[in-house]
């Protein structure tokens, strides 16, 4: 072989190579991160991506409850039967595929990021917990949707969610502006303040958590979601290669890490904080709609053979109580219709006896 074929060979094997490893890393861009998890939820390291409609069973599992479907999942090992985390955190970070978070449990790739929410989650707390009235808080700052259920009304009573409420912040003392390297970032710019709204509001976040330490100590698990979105803008406005959207990055990956380390801590080291890094959410799919007139209606209108509605997960706990309950029920009548019909009137009812003393005195 000559030198030029050599060199030929070379150049086309490493062609191939950088194709496939940039093909990888598009395909897996965005990132499920562990940032903070007990010892008894147990994560494994590999490359096993997650599916972004799958994160809520996913946080489910990790708190302990049970999910309609099972979640084929090998990253997630099965945790102790009567321990579970005191709280889950969940900050999804829109407009970057990839934190460079310092310290991390495990990462896994994201596939499929659909929009989701943890409302059934939040739904599992309350209906577990409701006489504990657990600490229940979903924020988006960007588009000012709060959730709040529980003791969280009134532990973030005082938390800034509106948008002129955190920029009214910002501008008072103990604000994050006096102790974030800004950089090349603007205290005037729109995007910018948005940005540094959302670092305000996990700074004020952990310091409203130990003002009131006792909530972490109770019997009830706690959940929070945030979403943050200022990277994202920043994107738009200066772009990826931009200096400002390379500072926020720095800026926001170190706001992570401490705010998931005291999160943990203040949880007395029985919490367990994600972080989900996603470029943009893709549109779920939708199904067509048409009119019922169309066709026949049918008892099951998700299958086109009316077939009878799938059984849900609590149908063998109904089953088993009904079923021994009228197996119960049938045997009690059973015994009570033989000790009856098998019963001397003379002997064994004072009823009876009385009525026949009654008729002899006559």
């Amino acid at each position: 072989m000559s030198l030029t074929d050599w060199r030929r060979m070379v150049a086309v094997l490493s062609a191939a190579f950088s194709l496939c490893l940039l093909a990888s890393t598009g395909v897996h861009g965005d990132s499920f991160t562990i940032l903070q998890s007990p010892d008894f939820v147990s994560f494994q390291n590999g490359d096993w991506p997650v599916s972004g409609e799958k994160i809520p069973d996913l946080v489910a599992l990790t708190m302990g409850f049970s999910v309609q479907e099972d979640l084929t999942w090998p990253g997630l090992k099965a945790g102790p039967l009567f321990q579970r985390p005191r709280a889950n955190v969940l900050v999804v970070v829109r407009g970057t595929d990839n934190l460079a978070l310092p310290q991390s449990v495990a990462s896994y790739p994201l596939e499929n990021p659909v929009p989701f929410t943890l409302d059934s989650v939040a739904e599992t707390v309350h209906s577990l917990f409701a006489e504990d009235t657990p600490v229940v808080l979903q924020l988006a700052p960007s588009e000012e949707r709060l959730y709040m259920l529980g003791k969280a009304n009134a532990v973030f009573e005082d938390l800034p969610v509106t948008l002129q409420q955190i920029r009214a912040r910002l501008s008072q003392d103990g604000s994050v502006l006096a102790s974030l390297p800004l950089n090349s970032l603007s205290r005037n710019a729109e995007a910018d303040l948005l940005f540094l709204s959302e670092v305000q509001v996990l700074h004020d976040i952990t310091a409203l958590l130990q003002r009131h330490r006792h909530l972490a100590k109770d019997h009830s698990p706690d959940l929070y979601s945030l979403e943050l979105s200022g990277l994202e803008e920043l994107s738009k406005l200066y772009g990826k290669d931009s200096p400002q959207y390379r500072d926020a990055s720095a800026i926001l990956a170190s706001v992570l890490q401490k705010f998931g380390e005291d999160v943990y801590s203040l949880y007395g080291n029985s919490a367990v904080v994600e972080v989900v890094t996603v470029k943009s959410f893709q549109a779920p799919l939708t199904r067509k709609s048409r009119s019922i007139l169309e066709s026949k209606q049918i008892s099951n209108p998700g299958s086109p053979y009316n077939l009878a509605y799938k059984y849900n997960f609590q149908y063998a706990v109904v089953f088993n109580i009904v079923l021994w309950l009228m197996i119960a029920l049938a045997l009690a009548v059973i015994v009570v219709a033989y000790n009856l019909w098998n019963m001397d009137p003379g002997y064994d009812s004072i009823i009876y006896r009385m009525t026949n003393q009654k008729i002899r005195m006559d």
